[in-house]
Formats: C-alpha cells, structure tokens, sequence
C-alpha cells in the first residue's frame, strides 16, 4: 500500500490488499445494492486515512476492540470466502475516490445489532440494508 497518514494523494492496495478488501466487501455486502458495497470498501479506506485506526488493510480488516474483531465476517470466518465481480468493482470505485457513504468510519445493520454505542453514532447515510456512520 502506499499512503501516507495525514496527506493522501492516492491510496494503491498491493493484489493481496485489493483481494482481502473484496472479500470483505463481499462478505458484509452481498445482496446489497452496488452503491452500498461501494460506501462499506470506503469506509475501510477512510479508516485507512485516519490515524485513529491501524496503518495498513490488513490490520484494519483484522482490528480487534476488547478481544472483538471489528468485523463480523472476520469473527465468523465468511471473510475466507472468494470475493465476486461485483464487490472488486466496487473496491475499485472506491479507490478512485467514490465515497457514498459520505465519510463514513463504519456502518453496521440494525436489523442484526442491538449495539447502543454503534447506534449512537452519527448517520451519514443509509444504504440497502446498512446505516453508515461517524465518530
């Protein structure tokens, strides 16, 4: 990857990033429109951007927070699943600057979280089936 925290030009993922960011894409966004799987790889890159969170992919992808990885397909093991055209269509959009979620750090499903702290946050927007937000 080549960024530096505080000023980024570009973001460029090595193959093995751009494929781990796909599968994450996929895994947390299939079935969802375009749009939103667009919005989850971008606040991926956001965090990439911001110097609260770890420097590289990977380690956002593998954050955990009190033994809890940020994650949930990370927890259940679906990020170990092939990535399809769609979701590396949309980390690409991403990293040519697309950002539908409007800033977002994370976004979470409020059919599936009871989480008080996540709903708490603030709501740039919502997509599909996902509520992205900011802290």
């Amino acid at each position: 990857m080549n960024l530096s925290k505080g000023h980024v030009d570009r973001i460029v993922l090595s193959p093995q990033e751009l494929v781990l960011l796909a599968r994450l894409v996929h895994a947390e966004a299939a079935g969802e429109p375009f749009q939103g799987k667009v919005a989850v790889a971008a606040t991926v890159l956001n965090r990439l951007k911001d110097k609260r969170f770890p420097n590289t992919i990977r380690e956002i992808i593998y954050q955990q927070v009190n033994g809890i990885y940020q994650y949930t397909p990370v927890q259940d093991g679906r990020i170990n699943l092939a990535a399809d055209r769609s979701a590396f269509r949309a980390v690409r959009a991403a990293l040519r600057g697309e950002d539908p979620s409007g800033g977002a750090l994370g976004f979470y499903n409020p059919a599936l979280t009871n989480d008080l702290w996540v709903r708490s946050q603030e709501k740039t927007i919502v997509i599909g089936n996902h509520v992205f937000f900011r802290w």
